[in-house]
């Protein structure tokens, strides 16, 4: 591809499978630049990325996860947008979800979140995980092969959640049907096909939490979600149903699908290189390292928008008022002013851990503690039942010439399937 100017980031499937040639081609011509096609400013470069996302007050969140699409529902005229934002925020879509809050009122629904996934109950959740991945590698591990996304890394991802939010177990087969089982969508958040804007992908999830959470504020149990029921804000005032039933269903779509693609990379590279996959099994200590050089190099999230509020500058370009900003997570992971052989993947890595898979600034991902102990788990348990991992070449074509499907969107990056073939340890 030469022709980058004529690209459509958010339409073009040429830029799916690969989009990191088009991010350099941003970023060697400016870190902070206008793409031509939608008018969208696109932040590649990583000092640029943390400028915008730490300024809450120049750029709001609203459209934090459908960027131009279907754009804003009136003009943006002047030089403060604020009150505008106000009044038409509920038009846009997943107006209703933490991502698309700005402070104070994402101030107060994040401290609510944060009641939900302490310590403790991270522990807790943790200790199931290590069950549950030796549960889903016994549906497959005899065979010597899997589809790793839909019989492990799909499911997992799911139970786990489930289990951190309290769903009792009775139910895990429910929502494993109903979310992944017939047509299961890749993510309608951020497809290529605009069309998918139109649907909320979180109905099945609203109205179980509704449920739930109904049921445990009129007969409170010993359990997780009576605490998820029960919960306040931190001025001590009791969350309207809705409000805690929007939390924990953005908590269950958002962190499942993100560590879906994150536990697919990581494999996909476990399997393609055989000497990597040897140093992991031998010194396990590299594993958590191995982990934040994956979100770097792959991030889950390409990246996020923002709208800015008021004229601004960000990397000393000038940004005016009701502009649509894409700050690229995985343009920022590889830039090579912080990451040397920014496009290598280096497990011990120094600075690794400084990548913005999870964002950065108030829109952290609260969960990335969540999906670091997912990924960490899955594979320590996979290395041990499973040996001499590789991708098939059946499915996937012969080393150095690899064929791969990725998720057609503009908002995440990851495998539509891996396929790979093992020896069964166990």
């Amino acid at each position: 591809m030469s022709d980058f100017d004529a690209v459509d980031f958010f339409t073009d499937e040429s830029v799916v499978a690969d989009p990191y040639p088009y991010f350099d081609h941003l970023r060697e011509r400016c870190p902070v630049q206008r793409e031509q096609q939608r008018g969208v400013m696109m932040v590649t470069g990583y000092d640029e990325a943390i400028s915008v996302y730490h300024d809450t007050a120049s750029f709001s969140s609203c459209n934090s996860v459908s960027g131009p699409f279907p754009g804003f529902p009136v003009a943006l005229e002047g030089d403060d947008i604020s009150a505008v934002i106000e009044r038409h925020r509920d038009d846009l879509p997943m107006s209703d979800q933490l991502p698309t809050f700005d402070p104070p009122k994402h101030t107060d629904h994040r401290a609510l979140l944060m009641r939900l996934i302490t310590p403790k109950r991270l522990k807790e959740n943790e200790a199931f995980m290590w069950r549950l991945a030796d549960r889903q590698i016994d549906e497959f591990v005899a065979r010597g092969e899997c589809e790793f996304i839909a019989e492990f890394a799909a499911p997992f991802t799911l139970y786990v959640i489930a289990d951190l939010l309290g769903v009792p177990e009775s139910d895990h087969e429910r929502f494993r049907e109903a979310l992944q089982g017939g047509r299961r969508a890749d993510s309608a958040v951020g497809s290529t096909d605009t069309s998918a804007m139109t649907r909320n992908p979180l109905e099945f999830l609203y109205q179980s939490f509704t449920t739930y959470i109904g049921d445990r504020r009129r007969e409170p149990r010993d359990d997780v979600l009576t605490g998820l029921a029960t919960a306040t804000f931190p001025d001590g005032s009791t969350p309207d149903v809705a409000d805690v039933v929007r939390i924990a269903a953005n908590l269950f779509a958002a962190g499942q699908e993100t560590t879906v693609r994150l536990l697919g990379a990581a494999l996909q590279m476990i399997g393609d290189q055989p000497d990597l996959q040897s140093l992991l099994r031998d010194e396990r200590d590299q594993i958590p390292n191995f982990i934040e050089e994956t979100l770097r190099i792959e991030s889950p999230v390409k990246g996020d928008f923002r709208l800015s509020r008021v004229p601004t500058t960000v990397g000393g370009v000038d940004i005016p008022a009701g502009t649509t900003v894409m700050v690229l997570n995985g343009a920022a992971n590889r830039d090579p002013r912080l990451f040397d052989d920014p496009g290598e993947l280096v497990v011990d890595r120094a600075n690794a851990r400084q990548h913005l898979a999870f964002g950065h600034g108030v829109h952290t991902c609260p969960g990335a503690p969540l999906a670091r102990a997912e990924a960490r788990v899955s594979i320590e348990r996979l290395l041990d039942r499973m040996a001499d991992i590789t991708i098939s070449e059946s499915a996937h074509g012969p080393s150095g010439a690899r064929r791969y499907e990725y998720v057609p969107t503009f908002i995440l990056r990851g495998l539509r399937a891996l396929h790979v073939e093992f020896t069964s340890v166990a």
